[in-house]
């Protein structure tokens, strides 16, 4: 990240303050917050003006507008995967056994321009699916008895995209980054 966009001193816009609203709401769902805190916060982070004054409201709940990559606020391709990520990326492998690739696609295009972990396992149920359907057509019908292995590939991934971790098909054509 550069030093510029971390400047405590640069104004804010609506979408970083939506990020820090959501951010308070998560700590509050989790328990981290009283009603009475959240509400003080939620109050303030509407109505910053400064990057400074959004990284005050959030500060000890360990992540800031600062440890955010972008100015919308979105979680950087490196940062950790929330609990409703996980479950998107599982959903995501687990959607391409009876959608195919159609499945996938949705939530990549959907919840993947929120979370790079979401598009990054959705993108890869796509190929997966897709790699599947060429084979299927290539073979004229044969390929078709891989997708009782696929099941299994996609259950192991899902369960590894809950775990909050990477995983990448072995053998497959990368079409959708």
């Amino acid at each position: 990240m550069n030093s510029g966009y971390a400047a405590p001193e640069l104004r804010v816009s609506d979408a970083e303050r939506e990020a820090v609203v959501e951010r308070l709401q998560e700590a509050y769902a989790e328990g981290r917050l009283e009603h009475s805190e959240f509400d003080v916060r939620m109050h303030l982070a509407m109505t910053s003006k400064t990057r400074g004054d959004l990284d005050a409201v959030t500060r000890d709940l360990g992540a800031g507008p600062a440890g955010r990559a972008g100015p919308a606020g979105l979680a950087g391709p490196d940062a950790p995967a929330t609990g409703e990520d996980r479950v998107l990326a599982a959903l995501a492998h687990g959607l391409g056994v009876p959608t195919l690739f159609l499945g996938p696609l949705v939530l990549m295009l959907t919840s993947g321009k929120r979370s790079a972990y979401v598009r990054r396992h959705a993108a890869e149920a796509v190929n997966f699916q897709l790699t599947l359907l060429l084979l299927t057509i290539v073979t004229f019908g044969l390929g078709s008895v891989v997708y009782a292995v696929a099941w299994g590939v996609a259950a192991v991934a899902a369960v590894v995209g809950l775990t909050g971790e990477r995983f990448r098909y072995p053998w497959i054509l990368r079409l959708v980054k």
